[in-house]
C-alpha cells in the first residue's frame, strides 16, 4: 500500500510518498508563506506524481491557510483517486519526531505572537490539551525538560527557572515522518484543528 503524506500547517512545506511503511521519496521547503504555490508541484515531482491508496494530511493547529491548503489538497486528491483520507495533529508529528522516550513539550508559533503548547509522553501520546498561549504564559507552564519546536529554545530562554537542566531542539514538522505519528491519533474526521479562535468575528444581532 501507498501513502501519500502532506505537511504545510507552518512555514514549512513538505510531501512524502510510502510504500509498506518504507519511504519512496520526499521533499521539504522551508517557505514561509506561498504553500497553495508549492504543495502541488512538489506532490506532482514525486514518483507517479504522488499517486497512492491512501492520503495523510495535517490537521494543524499552525498557519490557518496552510492548515486549508493542505486539507483542500488531500481532498481533493482523495476524491480524484477514490482513496481514503486521514488527518494527524501537527504538534503530535513534532512530538514524534524528537524521537525521545521521555515526556517532552511542544511548542510551536502560533497566530499574533502566541505559542502553540502541548505535552506529549514518551510513546506520542499527548498528556495535556493543546493550548494557544502567550510567550509569559507559557514560559509560566512547569513541564518537562525537553522542549521541541519552533519556539523550543525561546520558550527555554524564558523559562522562569532560568532554562537550568532545559533541553531546547528545533524543529518543523516533516511529512517524510508522518508514519511515526502513534496511530490512535489519526482519524478520518478532517476538520482543522486551529488551536485558537478566529480573528474574524460575526456581526452583532441590531436590535
Amino acid at each position: 500500500m501507498r501513502t501519500l503524506a502532506i505537511e504545510c500547517a507552518t512555514e514549512a512545506c513538505s510531501a512524502a510518498l510510502f510504500d509498506d511503511g518504507a519511504l519512496v521519496a520526499g521533499a521539504f521547503e522551508v517557505i514561509g508563506r506561498g504553500h497553495a504555490e508549492r504543495l502541488v508541484p512538489m506532490i506532482a515531482e514525486l514518483p507517479g506524481a504522488g499517486r497512492a491508496d491512501r492520503l495523510l494530511v495535517s490537521l494543524g493547529p499552525g498557519s490557518f491557510t496552510g492548515v486549508r491548503v493542505g486539507l483542500a489538497a488531500a481532498r481533493a486528491l482523495a476524491l480524484a483517486w477514490r482513496v481514503d483520507c486521514f488527518g494527524y495533529p501537527t504538534l503530535a508529528l513534532v512530538a514524534a519526531m524528537a524521537g525521545a522516550r521521555e515526556d517532552l513539550r511542544v511548542c510551536m508559533s502560533g497566530g499574533h505572537g502566541e505559542w502553540f503548547v502541548q505535552d506529549f509522553a514518551g510513546n506520542g501520546v499527548p498528556l495535556t490539551p493543546l493550548a494557544s498561549l502567550c510567550p509569559a504564559d507559557a514560559a509560566q507552564r512547569d513541564g518537562p525538560a525537553l522542549i521541541v519546536g519552533s519556539q523550543a529554545q525561546a520558550l527555554a530562554q524564558r523559562r522562569t527557572d532560568g532554562g537550568i537542566g532545559i533541553r531546547a531542539l528545533a524543529m518543523l514538522p516533516d511529512a517524510r515522518h508522518a508514519l511515526l505519528v502513534p496511530t490512535e491519533l489519526v482519524t478520518s474526521d478532517l476538520a482543522p484543528l486551529y488551536g485558537r479562535a478566529p480573528d474574524a468575528k460575526l456581526p452583532e444581532p441590531r436590535a
